[in-house]
């Protein structure tokens, strides 16, 4: 059940997804409203951090600023490899792409300006293609 930890396999291996949708990052207090289905939530003092999608977030009047595209890196990834996200993170702001980068117990995904999202899957793509 271990990941990968070699980051010369993660990067030629990374695969990046583009999943559909657009996704917003916002915050709540009390709870997640009825008919949101985060796919990200974080604990913060400040309160529940939230990344939904848009749609759902529309619906439940929830304000947000970022509208993201989500990018699933289709490796299974160590949580304890060493690399990757810098990797991945230096690549799209040397391309001038914001990241937001959430890892998962089996993947890393990446929350990038929506409508830069082929460029972000080019950029990867290209990374990778340079380990293989």
């Amino acid at each position: 059940m271990n990941g990968e930890s070699d980051l010369q396999k993660l990067l030629s291996g990374m695969r990046p997804e583009l999943n559909p949708g657009r996704y917003v990052f916002t915050t709540v207090e009390g709870g997640v409203p009825s008919g949101v289905s985060p796919v990200v939530t974080v604990a913060e003092q400040e309160g529940l951090t939230v990344v939904a999608p848009l749609e759902e977030a529309d619906a439940a009047g929830m304000g947000y600023d970022y509208v993201a595209g989500w990018i699933t890196l289709r490796v299974h990834s160590a949580l304890e490899a060493v690399g990757l996200t810098a990797a991945v993170a230096r690549e799209l702001a040397d391309a001038g792409l914001s990241c937001n980068v959430v890892a998962g117990f089996h993947h890393d995904h990446l929350f990038v300006p929506y409508e830069h999202v082929d460029r972000a899957v080019a950029v990867l793509e290209d990374l990778a293609e340079r380990f293989a």
